[in-house]
Parts: structure tokens; sequence; C-alpha cells
């Protein structure tokens, strides 16, 4: 991953045409890697998601059917780690059950995916077309600047995917239930995308929903968001 974000730095950012840390430096040393990146720490976290949703329109749609002839290195998304994933998420969700402040709504979905997690993976790997995807675009990787600019910060997940894998994640992961139609609205998504990325988004945000304690607001406010994917996949 550290590998694949050094050679996003030097051979991608330079022209993917949305605003990314400017790099100083970015090499393979003897003793490891060097990554020397612009300072945004008096940039603001987050940033407006239907500001975002508009960005990620652009970012994808410049380099759909594009990036892989570009950058033939890049990957499709986490296809050769989808069964550590599936055995995770098998895992995780025995201990999920018990939850207090799991949903009914949610319960229901999220047991449909134990022993399918790596189909939805595969799944989500496959579906076309592919494009440039920053691979993590949650609240805590965008940054705004005082004259409103946004940044999208941590590229090591950076690979090729339905672009519809970025903006699911975007809801999942940071977007407030009553926005979510304007955020659809703004990218102009293609219902058959989400349709298709949604199930694997739902299942990366209950691992992680798995990692806050029980009844904190981080665990409401997860909850209410994976309330609002439940609904929208039944």
């Amino acid at each position: 991953m550290v590998e694949r974000e050094l050679r996003f730095y030097r051979e991608v950012a330079p022209k993917v045409g949305v605003r990314v840390p400017g790099c100083f430096q970015a090499e393979e040393t003897e003793s490891g890697y060097r990554l020397v990146l612009e300072d945004l720490s008096t940039w603001r976290e987050g940033a407006d998601p239907v500001r975002v949703a508009t960005l990620l329109a652009g970012l994808h749609r410049r380099w759909e059917r594009r990036a892989e002839r570009q950058w033939p290195w890049l990957k499709r998304s986490a296809a050769g780690s989808a069964g550590a994933i599936g055995r995770l998420y098998d895992d995780v969700w025995a201990s999920l059950r018990e939850r207090p402040d799991i949903t009914s709504a949610v319960f229901d979905v999220g047991r449909r995916y134990v022993g399918r997690v790596a189909e939805l993976e595969r799944d989500e790997a496959a579906f076309e077309p592919l494009t440039l995807i920053h691979g993590d675009v949650s609240s805590r990787n965008l940054r705004s600047s005082g004259m409103g600019e946004i940044a999208l910060v941590d590229w090591e997940d950076v690979r090729l995917a339905s672009g519809a894998t970025d903006l699911t994640w975007h809801l999942v992961s940071s977007v407030e239930p009553p926005l979510w139609d304007a955020v659809l609205e703004a990218y102009g998504s293609d219902e058959a995308e989400i349709e298709c990325a949604l199930p694997h988004a739902l299942a990366q945000a209950i691992l992680t929903f798995s990692e806050s304690e029980p009844g904190s607001t981080a665990a409401m406010a997860w909850m209410e968001r994976l309330e609002e994917a439940a609904r929208r996949m039944r």
C-alpha cells in the first residue's frame, strides 16, 4: 500500500485533476520509503458532501476507461484479499449479534452477508466501467481550506473500480441520511452502479461499526447511516 501511494504521488497526482497534497519527495530508500507532502493541518477535516459528490463525479468521469491504460500497475479493488475480509466479517458478526445498539433493519441485512462477503468483494471488483478511485473517501480523508477548496488526502487505497465504490463509501461512512438524495443527484449516479456497490459498502461499514464503543455517539452515527443503506436495499 505504501509503494502504491508513492507511485500515485509520482505518476498520478500531477495529472489527476483534483486537489491533493503537494509532493516534495516520494522515493524508496535503502531503509524504506520516504514520502514528504504538503502540510494541510490548518485545513478543516471534512467537506460539504454535495460538493464532494461533484468532485468525485469529475474525477471518475475524467479517468473512466482511461486509468487502466494510463497506469497499468493500478490494481482492481481488494479482490485479492476477499477471502480474508470475508473471514473477518464472519468472525465479527458473531460478536455483533449481541450488541444492544444494532437495529433490527441492519441486523437483518448484515446477517445475509455471513459467508458472502468474499462474493461481494469479487462483484465490486468486477463491476464496470472501471475508473480511478481514491478508495476511502471518508470525512477523515477530506480537507477544506478557508477559501472553500477541497483536497483528498491519504491515497494508499487508490485503485481501479467503479466510481460508485467511492460514492457509496462516502455516503455510508460520512453523510447524514437526509443529505443522501442531494449527494446522489450531484454525482449523477447510475442506479445500477449504486445497487451493485452499496452492499459492499454496507458490509465494510458494519466492520467499522464493530470497532465503535456500544452506545457511543460514533456508534449511533454509524447506525443511522447503516439503517439508511439497509432501507435503500430493500
